[in-house]
């Protein structure tokens, strides 16, 4: 993007030191040109536009796109014009300072990653669609990287051979690739985006250099990173997902569109995503004697358990669904697990694996499932005792679930039939007495309105978010597959403990713009506006209103605030509403009337109404007070 002239001797101005009033040497320029800058709208890429895009869902992909700030160039794939670039710049510099201090070094990988290291993890088959396939000349396979995992775990085994070169962190700020299958909401779900990840090496996980001293100073990283930015944030605790681990926190942006749920509990302060959220004590028997005779029912044609509700006249509250996983392990045959929720709660994977300390599970392939016996979409929790003789079956119910006194509905066992009236102690007997068999255990996805974990009496409220970052604690998931261990000081090796730490850069944007936003446009935080000041000229052919704003521009920069000068030749409405589209901080607007009482109009985007009439010479404090 050009700089614009701060001086203007003649009609047609040239480059001139920062400070109008003083001849600086060729050392004070580059300084204060490095401390802020000023720069002509006429002369850069702003292309702002009254209409949004047709295929935007959400505030930031609209705003964004109509304040010029990014360009579609395909499904997924946007230009970061220059507004964008900018913050994006001030996004990257306060996560650089920030991780700097943490201890950790900047490197950068190749966005290219061979297949062949996925074999040990197996995380390529984790990704699945997700992960952009390439073959090259020479017929191998390789693939545009979704995080770097693997590339840092193979760089360490190859170059770490001493306790002592331990603990080490590396980060790195680059494009990152997923193959969404719909990519949407602009920056918010992209297979290309900008993202910045670390990575850590511990010898262990207590102690001086360990992974929880590390993490621990990681965490206030982030949270020093996004309150720089100016965001509204909230941390949580989340599930790992795909990378792994024992534990991981979500750094979320607070705002009503978020994509993520979060819980929390308003007295204690927990807070937890949706997957993670546990939930409090809850009652639960078996125990309850049958208020209804069994009834098989012919519920044909009934996709979903809301029509199968309706059909049978209750509500899903009042049915049991069994969801069947299998286990993963090396067995010919796989073990089977039933896991039975209410039928208006989500059955959770990762709380069905806590359940079994654990043990690896899938959810059951249909095609193994019903050779095995199960009739998918009609599975009861009698399917223990139909198929137990020959086959190894666990039961998990929820404690929402298991409740002995009602007369539940709930499948049959049977393709398009489903059963009323069914009962625990009369339907499964002595069966219930089992614990191997059957077991009530908390296995579903928290939501609004249940037991706060944390204090007795309390209940767990709902809001919204945006994840823009995540930490992992890795442990030696990553080392034991890839076999990176090194030698203590007593000459014995162990696995090298790992943590990694996310941000999406580009994410961090869109979700700022999620957060603060108005009718008429985007409201930047300072600390990331691509520009701390615009001043807009009435009349930018008229050399005195010129004139001021160079000059203004000049004092402004040399004290390290950015400013970008509206010189258009457009009617003021076009340049106001253009003003508010793009959210600068501040806007200055000299005309003739100010300029005759030697004063300019201030200001500041997120106040509504005119702005006030401030003395020129005032301006720069004035300037100063609100954006330090």
């Amino acid at each position: 993007m050009p700089e614009v002239p701060l001086q203007r001797p003649a009609l047609r101005p040239t480059l001139a030191p920062m400070n109008a009033n003083t001849t600086e040497t060729s050392t004070t320029l580059h300084s204060n040109r490095a401390r802020g800058a000023a720069h002509l709208w006429s002369k850069t890429l702003i292309p702002t536009t009254r209409e949004a895009p047709a295929e935007a869902e959400s505030p930031s992909h609209i705003w964004l796109v109509r304040a010029g700030y990014i360009r579609r160039v395909g499904s997924g794939i946007y230009n970061y014009l220059p507004l964008a670039w900018r913050s994006l710049q001030k996004i990257t510099q306060i996560i650089r300072e920030e991780m700097n201090a943490a201890g950790a070094s900047e490197m950068l990988m190749p966005a290219l990653e061979p297949i062949e290291l996925f074999k040990d993890t197996k995380r390529d088959i984790d990704y699945g669609d997700l992960l952009f396939k390439s073959i090259d000349r020479h017929g191998r396979a390789a693939a545009l990287a979704p995080t770097h995992e693997e590339v840092i775990t193979n760089l360490i085994h190859n170059t770490i051979n001493s306790y002592k070169q331990l603990p080490l962190s590396l980060y790195q700020i680059q494009t990152k690739f997923r193959d969404e299958f719909r990519p949407r909401a602009g920056l918010l779900r992209c297979r290309e985006f900008i993202m910045k990840d670390a990575y850590s090496f511990h010898l262990n996980i207590e102690g001086d250099g360990g992974l929880n001293e590390v993490y621990d100073a990681m965490y206030q990283a982030y949270c020093n990173i996004f309150a720089r930015c100016g965001l509204d944030y909230s941390v949580v605790e989340a599930e790992a997902g795909p990378i792994g681990g024992s534990a991981s926190h979500e750094f979320m942006v607070n705002c009503d569109s978020g994509e993520d749920t979060i819980l929390r509990c308003p007295e204690s302060g927990y807070a937890a995503n949706v997957e993670k959220c546990e939930i409090g004590k809850r009652s639960a028997s078996f125990e309850g004697e049958p208020s209804q005779e069994l009834e098989k029912i012919h519920t044909p044609n009934l996709p979903g358990i809301d029509m199968v509700a309706e059909f049978l006249k209750t509500q899903p509250a009042a049915m049991l669904k069994t969801i069947v996983f299998q286990t993963t392990t090396d067995d010919a045959e796989p073990s089977w697990v039933l896991a039975v929720v209410r039928g208006d709660h989500e059955v959770n994977e990762g709380k069905v694996k806590d359940a079994l300390q654990g043990q690896s599970i899938t959810l059951a392939d249909e095609k193994l499932a019903k050779q095995a016996g199960f009739t998918i979409g009609y599975v009861s929790p009698c399917a223990i005792k139909a198929l137990g003789s020959r086959l190894n079956i666990r039961v998990l119910v929820d404690h929402d679930a298991a409740q002995g006194e009602r007369a539940w509905a709930t499948g049959a066992d049977e393709k398009d039939h489903h059963v009323t009236g069914f009962n625990w102690k009369r339907e499964l007997g002595n069966l219930l007495n089992d614990n191997a068999s059957i077991t009530i255990a908390e296995i579903r996805n928290a939501q609004a309105g249940d037991p706060s974990p944390r204090v007795d009496g309390q209940t767990l409220a709902q809001s919204k978010g945006i994840e823009v970052g995540h930490i992992f604690k890795l442990g030696s998931k990553y080392s034991d597959a890839m076999g990176l261990s090194i030698a203590d000081h007593t000459q014995q090796r162990q696995s090298v403990v790992m943590g990694c730490y996310g941000i999406g850069v580009s994410r961090t944007l869109a979700a700022c713009v999620e957060m603060s936003h108005d009718d008429f446009g985007i409201i930047m935080p300072p600390a990331i506006a691509p520009y701390l000041v615009l001043i807009t000229i009435m009349k930018p052919d008229q050399e005195n209103q010129m004139d001021a704003a160079l000059k203004l521009a000049s004092k402004l920069a040399s004290i390290g605030i950015d400013v970008l000068i509206d010189d258009r030749k457009e009617r003021p409405g076009v340049k106001f509403k253009d003003g508010d589209l793009v959210g600068i901080p501040i806007r200055l607007t000299i005309g003739d009337k100010a300029l005759d009482q030697n004063c300019v109009e201030f200001k500041k985007r997120d106040e509504p109404g005119k702005g006030d009439l401030v003395p020129i010479n005032e301006v720069a404090i004035r300037c100063q007070s609100i954006l330090t």
